[in-house]
């Protein structure tokens, strides 16, 4: 498999442009999915320059570089210094997340990530993790159904779509996408129904690999473990992960602002480097899941 038959890296340049690479430098990318930016970030890197590599989807295996400065850890990136740590590193040059999903993983209908296809209620990352679609489906309350919906799917009706769920598993557990789509029917009118089925199964998806809270231990670790003028380039593809991205970048928090000084001034953990970065109309042709990546780029103060 190719490449990108695996997933088609999105922002290629810019992301890792973005990184500054120096040629002895240590790398890490969080998301190695096809290997598309790994591949890119180790042209730049001379004989003595480190990359390593994080992935909790046991599919990436498949595309691992076959390199001695390549090293490929089949972990979550919100594990990222742990695990760093045990390889000896400290502290790196540079930091690359590809977040959201990859096509890989919404091309093979099983995984349960496509809207397009009938598959069971998976929607793991990692099929090492106990929670799936199908549990949180069965067994999360309609309090906890209804807030998952609304925050993750930034859905208005998620109260209604709680209830009908609820309503719906008296009568038998819903194990398939498709008894799913059934079952929130009267909520997908056709002329939007792709739409809509997109923010439900977002929110489910980020419920059961709890990708907010992996998202805030990575940055946070990002921090600590790069160097003072060490890159981070951060593509996300909806407004929840680009919000904590912005935030995070802007003054080292998730909410709130940082407490000032008598003189009004706070410290900042980076600088922008770069105003938001997107894909030109030409590589959205190209490939079509790039409408809605947005990159940032910062630099360690």
């Amino acid at each position: 498999m190719t490449m990108t038959e695996y997933h088609n890296p999105v922002l290629l340049k810019e992301t890792v442009d973005g990184l500054n690479i120096k040629p002895d430098g240590v790398y890490v990318d969080v998301t190695f999915g096809g290997g598309g930016h790994s591949r890119e970030i180790m042209e730049r890197l001379g004989p003595n320059g480190k990359l390593f590599a994080f992935d909790q989807d046991e599919d990436a295996q498949n595309n691992v570089i076959d390199d001695d400065r390549f090293m490929l850890i089949p972990e979550n990136f919100r594990f990222i210094k742990r695990y760093l740590r045990f390889y000896g590193i400290k502290e790196v040059d540079g930091i690359l997340g590809d977040l959201g999903v990859s096509s890989h993983q919404f091309d093979v209908a099983e995984r349960g990530f496509s809207t397009r296809f009938e598959a069971d209620l998976d929607m793991r990352m990692s099929q090492k993790n106990e929670m799936n679609a199908a549990r949180v489906i069965n067994e999360y309350n309609e309090v906890e159904l209804r807030k998952m919906f609304s925050e993750y799917g930034e859905l208005r009706n998620a109260a209604a779509l709680a209830g009908t769920i609820v309503s719906a598993r008296k009568g038998g557990t819903i194990t398939s996408t498709e008894q799913l789509k059934k079952v929130l029917g009267r909520f997908l009118p056709a002329h939007k129904s792709n739409k809509i089925l997109a923010q439900i199964y977002q929110a489910i998806r980020i419920e059961v690999n709890q990708e907010i809270e992996a998202l805030k231990d990575f940055l946070l670790q990002s921090e600590e473990l790069l160097k003072p003028g060490g890159r981070l380039s951060v593509i996300s593809y909806h407004s929840l992960e680009d919000r904590l991205v912005k935030r995070f970048v802007r003054n080292g928090m998730f909410e709130g602002e940082p407490e000032r000084d008598i003189f009004g001034n706070f410290e900042v953990p980076f600088k922008i480097i770069e105003k938001l970065i997107v894909p030109t109309e030409e590589e959205i042709a190209q490939n079509n899941r790039a409408r809605s990546a947005k990159l940032r780029v910062a630099e360690k103060l």
